[in-house]
């Protein structure tokens, strides 16, 4: 089932961890006209939708309204009316908190179709992230959600506070930090005993998460300590004494420190996934884009004469990628390779020839050009021709030092590195963030994205913040930053991504 033009899709963001999102939201995000989010759906959701699709912010937060809710409404008749497939992307549920039937009325009422697509709501899976389940069989048999924000116009609170005191296992809060003391008073003067467990979790699955865990009685006292302000749940019961010890997520050793990652938006997903496993909050910024050189000739002329060579080398999955798009561009496969010897300067790069159904002859132990050269010296290259399809303006290490040992070498440019075009903008962003203390680790995976950054983001300006740590992933790459007058604090002993993200991990624990 895919979308419909002129149907709103109220969808369920998650609670945050943009893992969280639900097969259908996700299909819906890559094939709606216009997307509609707010403030609690996570902006990583965003990488989803089309290029040409139209973004559209509608946040409420604590009061401030990007727009009133009846002008959302109006927005999602609006665009519908236009012919348009709307994704209304809503933090948690559509339908828990979210005033999703409200404007599911009103999309009725207008006579515009729409769809609901549940989401997993915060109020299960903050607590989860904390280690406290909401039902357990030596604890809780029941569970009670309720908002802490009711409407202001009422006259009355609509809770029965006396069977929200005694009658459910498990109480669940939203929305309930500014009226915490009335929550608290309610509760305790309506029977509930001052001792009984009770925890907060703030941005729940998010790097931001954290949470703290008492009694009723303390909890004013661990709002104020914590500083646990909005977003944030309120946890009353017995099942939050599991929270230390079924406490998994907050374990996570990165949890919380902010990690820029400097690749290019084409490569940077691998490694942001790493990072975020580990608990980082990844920032983004792409200071160079991958693209094809700006005349093919040379590496498809190379392409229709493979059996000519003795040995193909690749010294990265980039140029593994932009050749074979050339090879197949000349209706060619692996068999043009013929009986040629391939070389893979590591692991990422065989991985990207197994890819294609070529495993690499050889892939040096120490993943650099520099031992990549002595492997292949060792192995006699005096008389034979050796072609390296490889990125424009690339070190000369490797084909000066086989043509000095002999060998017939033919370097063809398979493909360009570029600055980004956002590059600008998003030094902006990034130099906020280090303002702000939010960046703890900033990465570099090749020299290039050294360059780019410091051409970007200065030196200068970097040295302001001495708590920055740089983690490179090899000696080549940690020399173009020292030569810049940086340290290189991290750097793995094996010149991998996976090697890279452990590397941080291990220095984040202080080892």
């Amino acid at each position: 089932m895919s979308q419909t033009k002129s149907t709103v899709y109220l969808i369920g963001a998650g609670p945050g961890d943009a893992g969280l999102l639900t097969l259908r939201g996700k299909e819906l995000l890559e094939t709606c006209d216009v997307i509609v989010y707010d403030y609690l759906a996570s902006e990583e959701l965003l990488a989803f939708a089309r290029p040409d699709a139209e973004v559209i912010y509608v946040g409420k937060m604590g009061g401030d309204h990007t727009l009133p809710q009846q002008d959302i409404n109006r927005l999602l008749v609006s665009k519908a009316r236009e012919g348009k497939s709307v994704a209304r992307l809503k933090g948690g549920d559509p339908y828990m908190f979210g005033r999703g039937a409200e404007e599911a009325e009103e999309l009725l009422d207008a006579g515009v179709a729409f769809e609901v697509v549940p989401g997993v709501t915060s109020a299960i899976a903050g607590p989860a992230y904390a280690g406290i389940p909401l039902t357990h069989r030596a604890y809780a048999s029941s569970v009670c959600f309720a908002t802490g924000h009711e409407d202001p116009e009422k006259a009355e609170s609509a809770h029965d506070w006396k069977a929200l005191a005694t009658g459910a296992s498990t109480l669940v809060f939203f929305m309930g930090m500014k009226n915490l003391p009335s929550i608290v008073e309610n509760l305790t003067k309506n029977g509930m005993d001052p001792a009984t467990p009770a925890a907060l979790v703030r941005w729940g699955t998010t790097p931001d998460h954290r949470s703290a865990a008492g009694t009723l009685g303390t909890l004013q006292r661990l709002a104020e300590e914590g500083n646990f302000t909005a977003p944030s749940l309120i946890v009353i019961g017995k099942v939050v004494a599991l929270h230390d010890t079924l406490n998994w997520f907050e374990k996570k050793p990165l949890l919380g420190q902010g990690v820029l990652v400097t690749r290019s938006r084409e490569q940077a997903s691998g490694m942001a996934a790493l990072l975020a496993a580990e608990g980082a909050r990844v920032v983004q910024f792409p200071t160079i884009t991958i693209a094809p050189p700006e005349a093919a000739t040379a590496v498809r002329q190379s392409a229709c004469r493979l059996r000519d060579f003795d040995w193909v080398v690749f010294t990265s999955p980039n140029g593994v990628a932009y050749f074979w798009r050339e090879l197949e561009a000349l209706g060619l496969d692996t068999r043009a390779l013929g009986a040629a010897v391939v070389a893979a300067i590591g692991p990422a790069t065989a991985e990207a020839l197994a890819k294609k159904g070529v495993r690499a002859d050889y892939v040096p132990a120490s993943y650099v050009a520099e031992d990549l050269l002595e492997g292949l010296v060792a192995k006699g290259v005096a008389g034979k021709r050796i072609l390296i399809p490889r990125a424009e303006n690339a070190r000369d290490v490797l084909p000066k030092g086989l043509m000095k040992a002999g060998a017939e070498v033919t370097v063809v440019p398979a493909y360009r590195t570029l600055p980004a075009p956002d590059r600008d903008k998003n030094a902006e962003a990034a130099k906020e963030l280090f303002a702000a203390g939010k960046i703890r680790y900033i990465t570099f995976a090749s020299s290039s994205t050294v360059t780019n950054f410091l051409e970007a983001v200065p030196a200068e300006t970097l040295r302001q913040y001495p708590d920055l740590r740089f983690a490179c992933i090899g000696p080549v790459t940690a020399k173009t930053l020292e030569e810049a007058g940086l340290a290189c604090h991290v750097m793995p002993e094996e010149y991998t991504i996976p090697a890279l993200v452990a590397a941080i991990t291990k220095d984040s624990r202080g080892g």
